[in-house]
C-alpha cells in the first residue's frame, strides 16, 4: 500500500482520518520513531501490509508494516474495546499467512517470521491511563495457569494531556489529537457538519494538520463526520445497552422481592401469625426484620 499525497475515497471500506494519514510513510516512520525512540530517516525502508480485506469486509486493520525484520500492527480506537487481542490475532494471522504463501511450512527448515508488536492508538471519551495492556487470555472463558497462546497490546492514550514525551516526539500524533479533540468539542455546541468546517478551518489556520487538511479537506471533512457519528452511534448503543441491563435488573429485583414476600406470608398463614401479616402490609421495615426472622 504505496500511498502519498492526496488521499482518494476510491475504497470498498470506509477510511478513517487515522489510517489516511499514516497511510503516508514518511508520517509512519515519524510515529515508529517516537514510538520506539528511534531514528530511521528513510520511508522506503518501510514494507507496508495492511489488510485491506482481513477476516470479513468490516474487519480490517489500520496500518500494519515491517521495518528492521518487524512486524507493527497500529490500531486507532475512538471507543474501548476488550476484544483487539482476537482481532489482532485473526489480523496477524492472515499477514504471517500472506508472508508464508510461498514456503513449505510441513518443511524441516525453519520459517522466519518478523515478531510482532500490536499498538493501539486510544482517544475516546472515557477515561483510561497513559498506557494499558490488553492481554488475548483476557478474554479466555476458562482460566489456566499455563497459557498455551497469548497475545499482549498496548493501548495508549493519545488524548491531550495524556502520553505528553510521545506526542511532542510526534508533531502529526499530537496535532492529530487536537484536531479531533477539538471537533468534539464544538460538536457539542454546533451541529457536526459545522463543527467540523470550522475544526478544519482553524487548525489549518493555526498550522495543525495544515499540509493534510489543506490537500483533503473534502475527504478529510466527509470522514470525519461519518468518525464522529459512528463514536456518537456506539456510545449511545452502550447507554441504552446499560438501561436495558438496569431495567432489567429492577424488574429481576421485583420479582424476587414478591416472591420474598409471598413467601414471609405463607410461613406467617403457617404459625397464624395475622396480626404480623396485616402489621407488614406496606411497612418496608417490619417486612424486614421479618425477613430477616425468617432468614429469606
Amino acid at each position: 500500500m504505496e500511498q502519498t499525497g492526496t488521499v482518494t475515497s476510491n475504497r470498498i471500506y470506509k477510511a478513517r482520518i487515522f489510517e489516511m494519514i499514516f497511510s503516508d510513510k514518511k508520517e509512519l516512520l515519524a510515529l515508529y520513531n517516537a514510538v520506539n525512540k528511534t531514528d530511521y530517516d528513510i520511508p522506503e525502508l518501510l514494507e507496508i501490509n495492511t489488510l485491506q480485506n482481513a477476516i470479513y469486509m468490516s474487519m480490517k486493520n489500520d496500518v500494519s508494516f515491517i521495518i528492521d525484520s518487524r512486524l507493527s500492527l497500529y490500531e486507532h480506537q475512538s471507543t474501548y474495546s476488550p476484544n483487539l487481542p482476537l482481532r489482532y490475532l485473526l489480523y496477524v494471522s492472515d499477514i504471517y499467512a500472506n508472508i508464508t504463501k510461498n514456503e513449505n511450512l510441513y518443511g524441516r527448515k525453519v520459517i522466519n517470521i518478523p515478531p510482532p508488536r500490536f499498538l493501539i492508538f486510544y482517544n475516546g471519551r472515557d477515561p483510561f491511563p497513559d498506557r494499558m495492556i490488553l492481554k488475548l487470555s483476557d478474554m479466555y472463558s476458562v482460566k489456566e495457569d499455563e497459557i498455551s497462546l497469548e497475545l499482549t497490546a498496548l493501548m495508549l492514550n493519545i488524548n491531550p494531556d495524556y502520553n505528553p514525551e510521545l506526542l511532542n516526539a510526534c508533531k502529526t500524533l499530537k496535532d492529530y489529537s487536537l484536531y479531533t479533540a477539538r471537533v468534539r468539542e464544538y460538536a457539542d455546541r454546533m451541529s457536526l457538519e459545522d463543527a467540523v468546517e470550522q475544526a478544519i478551518t482553524e487548525c489549518i489556520k493555526e498550522g495543525i494538520l495544515s499540509e493534510f487538511l489543506s490537500k483533503n479537506r473534502a475527504e478529510a471533512k466527509r470522514m470525519s463526520i461519518y468518525e464522529y457519528d459512528e463514536e456518537r452511534h456506539m456510545r449511545q448503543t452502550r447507554a441504552e445497552g446499560y438501561e436495558e441491563g438496569e431495567a432489567a435488573g429492577m424488574a429481576k429485583g421485583k420479582v424476587l422481592a414478591t416472591q420474598r414476600l409471598n413467601r414471609l406470608n405463607q410461613l406467617l398463614a403457617e404459625q397464624n401469625r395475622t396480626e404480623d401479616i396485616v402489621k407488614s402490609a406496606g411497612n418496608e421495615e417490619y417486612q424486614k426484620k421479618l425477613l430477616e426472622e425468617f432468614e429469606l
